[in-house]
Formats: C-alpha cells, structure tokens, sequence
C-alpha cells in the first residue's frame, strides 16, 4: 500500500474555471524519480494555452516553471540527494540517441516532452479525494510539493535566487537559446524581437550576448521598454503609436531591408507573418519562439530565401546548456553587461 502524503495546490477543473486551493495527495517517489518541495513558480504563457484550449485533461495542476528542494528520491536516484535544489525541465536529454549525438537538435528521443500530464509510465503520483490528477508536461509546479523525473530535473546552486531559477526552467532561457542556438546570430548582425515578455527579454539579451549591432523591440506595451533596454535592446517600435505595421518600421529602420534576425515570442498569431516580413530578402532568419497556435501563413516570404524555423525551449539542451545560463545568472553576467 502506497502511503499518501496530503499537501495543498492550486487545481485546474476546466477549461476557463478558477484555480481552486485544494488538498492533494502526493504519492512518494518510485524508481528514479523525486519529490521536490517547491519554493517558487512561475506562470508561462503556454500554462494558460494548456488551461484554456489543450488536451481536456481535469482536474489537473499546472505550472512547469519552478524551483524546489528534493524532498525524499526512489530507488536508483544517484545523482541528486535529500536538500539538493533543482529545477524541472519540460524536455530531457539522454546523451545516447541519435539525435542527442548529433549535436544539432535538443530534441530527444528518450525523453521527450510529455503532453498528456502523466509521468513517463503513464501513471501519476497526484491525486485529489481519492481522483486522479494529472499536470502540466513533466510536472505540476503549482504545488506546494511534486513529484518528478529525474530526467527532467537539473540542479543548480542553491545561492541562486529563486525567481532567477525559476525563469531559467523555461521562459528566459527559452528565448536566449533563440539567437544563441537556434540562429546562431553573428557578431555585427541586426535583430527584432516580437513581443517583449520573459521570453522576449531572453532574447534580448541572447541576441546581445552574441554580438547584434541593433536590437528592434517590438511591443504595444510601453511599460516593457525600459526593461528590454536594460537588456540590451536599442530600439522600440510600439505599432499602435507609429501608425503602421511592426515589418514596415522595422525596414523604413534598416534601410528597407529588414534585419538579419527576428524572434516572434508574443504567442500573438499575426506577429508570425510579421516577424517574417521584417527580416531581409535572401538571407533572412526568423525563429518562432512564442506561437502556440495555428497559423496562416503567407508563403510567398519564403520564396524570398528567407528562413522561418521553429523552436522548443531556444534549442537549450537541459544538461549540457542549461548549466551555463546558471553560472551566467549567479555571475551576474546578464546585469553586468546590460547596466
């Protein structure tokens, strides 16, 4: 008999309908997974496009963003122990499939994301009166305690302030790896950035990280300016005060090219063809770091050479990369360089 540990959680029974505090049972961890005591957690546009129109999947916890304390590890835990601090990742990393080897992807195979809110043997660990409860990918951060995979879990240094870590699971992180890993930016290049949130200010200071020249930031939200420049962006372009389309702006700002970059992170569909029209002919790169929709798109962009690719997590492979942002953040990197 499995003894249940009762903690409380903001639980989700539907689509649209309020988060209820309740008591939740946690069940201890099995083989190679862990219970975690979570310190803070963050909201991410992908848990209220989850909430509201993905996979009707209730009662559920939401919340992927996080940072906790291993509370207890199951059987064959050997890389974390009682007290490390970890934060949950959506996506793993095996190092041995063939796209783990190839360098080119963080897309692995072994450990992939999981959408339908149970742990990788399609049980869970949750439950409430006596029903089962299902999360949000690998996890449910929403929580006062979860349990989870270890091949989702990476540990940093508990120094690390927790609303540092817990963007670093997941939205900031996921906009740097856009102009780090996935594009590539070259030194001297020029970037825009659509939709200035979490995501966007990682890409900010990715794209600055990597030497861009000119950074275009592109918001209807004036109260985001002041960040994304703190961050590294040179320019902003508010569409509803200048009377025209972000794309046209951004190219009467360049000359009539266009940039070299641009990074749609605002999940907003019309931004997509957008950030695509705002990059220059024949050599244009666009990452779509934010769209959580279905989109129509105007093809003729990419006959223009242009290159439109798509994303998850900026192409940051949780062991190999994420450790670096970590080391970033407790340098103090991001705000020695941006102040």
């Amino acid at each position: 008999m499995i003894k249940l540990v009762s903690f409380t959680a903001a639980v989700c029974w539907g689509p649209d309908e309020p988060f209820k505090i309740e008591e939740i049972e946690v069940e201890p961890p099995r083989a190679l997974e862990i219970r975690v005591r979570m310190i803070c957690a963050s909201l991410c546009h992908s848990d209220i496009i989850v909430w509201v129109t993905v996979q009707p999947l209730y009662p559920r916890i939401l919340g992927h963003e996080g940072v906790g304390v291993v509370e207890s590890v199951g059987e064959g835990v050997i890389d974390l122990k009682q007290g490390d601090t970890i934060i949950p990742t959506f996506i793993g990393e095996c190092g041995e499939c063939i796209n783990c080897l190839s360098g080119k992807t963080n897309i692995c195979f072994k450990h992939p994301m999981l959408i339908d809110g149970l742990m990788p043997d399609k049980t869970s660990r949750l439950s409430v009166g006596g029903e089962k409860l299902y999360h949000m990918f690998t996890c449910g951060t929403w929580s006062e305690y979860m349990v989870l995979s270890v091949a989702y879990a990476v540990k940093v240094d508990a120094s690390l302030p927790p609303a540092h870590a817990s963007l670093l699971s997941c939205g900031f992180s996921t906009g740097y790896g856009g102009p780090w890993k996935e594009a590539k930016v070259e030194m001297g290049s020029t970037a825009a950035v659509f939709g200035l949130g979490g995501v966007g200010i990682g890409a900010i200071a990715g794209a600055k990280m990597m030497g861009a020249s000119r950074i275009i930031g592109v918001d209807i939200n004036n109260k985001k300016k002041e960040k994304a420049e703190f961050f590294g962006m040179t320019d902003f372009v508010n569409p509803i005060e200048v009377g025209k389309s972000a794309s046209e702006a951004i190219k009467e700002m360049t000359g009539g090219l266009g940039v070299d970059y641009s990074f749609e992170c605002s999940g907003v569909e019309v931004l997509l063809n957008e950030a695509v029209a705002a990059t220059v002919p024949g050599r244009g790169m666009t990452i779509s770091i934010g769209t959580g929709v279905d989109v129509s798109f105007k093809m003729f962009q990419l006959a223009m050479n242009k290159t439109l690719r798509g994303t998850l997590f900026g192409g940051i492979r949780p062991r190999l990369d994420l450790p670096t942002l970590i080391q970033k953040s407790l340098n103090k990197v991001f705000m020695q360089t941006y102040h």
